[in-house]
Parts: C-alpha cells; structure tokens; sequence
C-alpha cells in the first residue's frame, strides 16, 4: 500500500519536466532538417538557373 501514493507524486513530476524542457535531439534535428531544406533548395535553384541559361 505504501507504494501506491509515491508512483503518482513521481510521474507528474517526470511529465512536466518533459513538458517544460523538450530533448536536445528535438532541436538537432529541426536544425538539420532546416539546413538540409535550404541546401536542396539553393541546389534546385542553381540547376534551373543553369538549364535556363543553355
């Protein structure tokens, strides 16, 4: 019985500590998907300024 009261109080503090502050792995990956994003671009970009040229 003892352990039924303590596993509550300790989930809620686990959850919000998540809530507040995400994983550093969330971050990383928006940055590269950000930076791969804009680096397919500029390449797309230079291909049809190329093409448009000949």
């Amino acid at each position: 019985m003892s352990d039924d009261p303590t596993t509550p109080q300790a989930a809620p503090a686990a959850r919000k500590y998540v809530e507040n502050k995400p994983p550093r792995g969330v971050y990383v990956r928006v940055f590269i998907y950000v930076v791969a994003t804009h680096a397919l671009l500029a390449f797309m970009s230079l291909i049809f300024i190329i093409a448009k040229n000949r």
